[in-house]
């Protein structure tokens, strides 16, 4: 995957119902050593923020239909931007930033070892035009919170085990990722195939 990639188109119906994915959602940090699948990737991107019709409309609500956040994943490979118009990815980087990601993490292993970690970054700017600036990090955290809460959801439909993660060094995930100054950091979400398995109830 050097310059991107073109996911495949996400399924619309899973092997379990929603209630069935929300009785076994755990946080799970312990991950088997086996990268996603692109149809994994495919769904766990599209359930976080993919685009579910011909207006534009997203799986997470967004505040006056703003869409103020921004979706990466780092992988073995290398550090990619989702795109949801076309549902794909953009290369950033080839380096294998996990390991930095982790130090920036309070070295929290689980973010060097999970084949993929997701990270939901904010443009506040975006809501605060037609919001204000009072009201506006409510609403973006607010639509963090849907979008991350979509990615959990998902990574259980598939099998697969996440833990969200919020004890990070701002500045230093900003670095490492080489983000745009107005992109803010909110979430790590490391994700992958859980070692001992996801407990039922």
């Amino acid at each position: 995957m050097a310059e991107g990639l073109k996911l495949p188109p996400p399924r619309s119906k899973g092997d379990l119902s929603l209630e069935e994915v929300l009785a076994k959602r755990r946080s799970i940090r312990d991950f088997r050593d086996r990268a996603l699948t692109d149809e994994e990737l495919s769904q766990l991107l599209w359930a976080a923020q993919g685009i579910t019709d011909q207006e534009g409309d997203r799986t997470a609500p967004s505040a006056g239909a703003l869409f103020p956040l921004e979706l990466y994943v780092a992988r073995s490979d290398g550090l990619f931007h989702y795109q949801p118009a076309d549902h794909s990815l953009r290369c950033l980087a080839t380096e294998d930033l996990r390991s930095r990601i982790c130090r920036a993490a309070l070295d929290q292993e689980m973010l060097e070892h999970a084949p993929a970690t997701f990270v939901l970054a904010a443009v506040y700017e975006r809501t605060a035009r037609k919001y204000g600036r009072s009201r506006s990090p409510r609403y973006v955290h607010m639509e963090a919170g849907h979008a991350a809460q979509n990615l959990l959801l998902e990574a259980v439909a598939l099998g697969l085990g996440a833990v969200l993660v919020g004890a990070f060094e701002d500045e230093e995930i900003r670095n490492v990722l080489s983000l745009e100054r107005d992109h803010r950091p909110l979430y790590l979400i490391p994700v992958g195939p859980v070692r001992r398995g996801i407990p039922d109830g």
